[in-house]
């Protein structure tokens, strides 16, 4: 099912919003790379010795997760006319606000400091979510081109 039609999709193009996400999702995939490999060495006990590498990492993948989901809002709106859950990226939106949830999750449970185990399941939790809701728009993404190849033979764009 595409997701857009050939008007949004000639927005989508020139919109500076889809430029930024494609800049500021490969750097949030870094950082939930090194997030997950700082939580998963100091859960083993190698090389990573202080639980605050495993907060330090969390909190920079939640920043530009954050950053992620407000510029996208942006993008819906310009694209779609709303800042977020339109039909068009509901599910995309929804796997988000989950992945947010878990994200900061962990800084709740933090502050009504709940044990390192409990943040360390926390923590894999928001990193799992993330990767299913990145796994999510991947897979649109790879839809959304076939679309777009099929409305360029076509002449529709």
């Amino acid at each position: 099912m595409a997701r857009y039609t050939p008007e949004q999709l000639v927005k989508r193009n020139a919109s500076v919003w889809t430029d930024i996400q494609i800049i500021l999702a490969p750097i949030q995939f870094l950082f939930f790379v090194v997030g997950l490999t700082t939580t998963a060495l100091y859960a083993n006990s190698l090389f990573v010795t202080s639980f605050y590498w495993v907060s330090i990492a969390i909190l920079f993948k939640t920043l530009f997760f954050a950053l992620l989901f407000i510029t996208g809002m942006f993008f819906e709106k310009e694209i779609f006319n709303k800042w977020v859950y339109s039909k068009e990226f509901f599910w995309e939106d929804i796997g988000s606000t989950i992945a947010a949830f878990f994200h900061l999750l962990y800084f709740f449970l933090a502050y009504r400091r709940y044990s390192e185990q409990v943040l360390l399941f926390d923590a894999f939790l928001a990193y799992f979510t993330y990767v299913l809701n990145a796994l999510q728009y991947l897979v649109r993404i790879i839809l959304e081109k076939r679309n777009e190849r099929k409305l360029r033979i076509d002449g529709q764009i």
